[in-house]
């Protein structure tokens, strides 16, 4: 493994892709009750849309931008954002009804559904990095529910079966990342979201009064700069690396509940949590340590799902 090419760049980076997931999650809390899921990526995905309109532009005149937004691999976008549209709307779902730390917790798991469906539809082979991967995260997930001696209630239904979503999203990404840039794929994201949204809001609009207007501008905003300040942490260092930096959005998020919803953080959590995340890890390891093609791994970081 080599050494991190600027590990305070990365971690200067990795601050603020932490502080961005926490400020979208207590954004979409905040309209949690005043409006619809549906009505909410909508709005976020077309002011997604604004914000990326002039940076493509701002590109093409640099020689890139709008040239790398081709119509080839429509289909694909399309099967991703479908798949991600329906997996953020049960994470919206999930933040109305759990914890803060037990949602990031259960999201913790999206890396594994992503290694499981590259492996049926990818053709990607099962490796001993894998399986540890899959019984970790198979008994982390039962130290966080407790099945038997705790209630599994529909919010923990839901963030599974939305953590299920975001792997499926992650692998169909991985199949882009071969075809598509990064600036194509997450433009397409928030363009094809938007349309969806506007389609399902139809029938759940509810007025957008002015109290509204911060908290979605700023779930615009960090649903971007989450992902981009990630990104270019893993760009500045290696991800096994960046990885257990990542795991400190999980405490982050644990503290942002108690501070401002006096939510209860359970030991049971973040040991479940870091079991899972100890099998995610294992298995980057055992990935990076293997010699192969250089490509996009199949495996993104924890939680690289919400709203993004």
């Amino acid at each position: 493994m080599h050494a991190p090419a600027s590990p305070f760049k990365a971690i200067a980076w990795m601050i603020g892709s932490l502080l961005s997931f926490a400020a979208m999650a207590v954004s979409v809390r905040e309209l949690t009750g005043e409006m619809h899921a549906f009505q909410m990526l909508f709005i976020r995905s077309g002011l997604g849309v604004l914000i990326l309109l002039p940076i493509l532009t701002r590109r093409t005149q640099h020689g890139s931008g709008w040239r790398q937004i081709r119509p080839t691999y429509l289909a694909g976008h399309g099967l991703r954002n479908v798949i991600h549209f329906t997996g953020q709307v049960l994470w919206i779902f999930g933040i109305a009804l759990l914890p803060l730390a037990t949602v990031m917790a259960i999201e913790f798991t999206s890396p594994l559904f992503a290694g499981a469906l590259a492996v049926l539809f990818l053709g990607e082979r099962m490796n001993r990095g894998r399986v540890a991967a899959f019984a970790l995260g198979f008994l982390g997930i039962l130290v966080i529910v407790r099945p038997g001696l705790a209630d599994v209630g529909e919010g923990v239904i839901l963030m599974l079966v939305c953590a299920l979503f975001f792997g499926a999203t992650g692998a169909t990404t991985k199949w882009l990342t071969r075809r598509e840039t990064a600036l194509a794929i997450t433009f397409y994201m928030v363009l094809m979201q938007a349309v969806l949204g506007a389609a399902a809001s139809l029938f759940v609009w509810q007025p957008v009064l002015w109290e509204h207007a911060p908290w979605l501008a700023l779930m615009a905003i960090t649903g971007l700069s989450a992902h981009y300040c990630l990104t270019s942490a893993l760009a500045a260092a290696d991800a096994t690396f960046i990885m257990p930096l990542d795991f400190l959005r999980l405490p982050v998020m644990a503290l942002a509940g108690f501070l401002l919803y006096a939510e209860p953080f359970e030991l049971w959590t973040l040991l479940g949590a870091a079991i899972i995340f100890s099998g995610n890890y294992f298995s980057l390891r055992y990935e990076h340590k293997r010699p192969r093609p250089e490509m996009p791994s199949a495996t993104p970081p924890p939680g690289s799902g919400p709203l993004g």
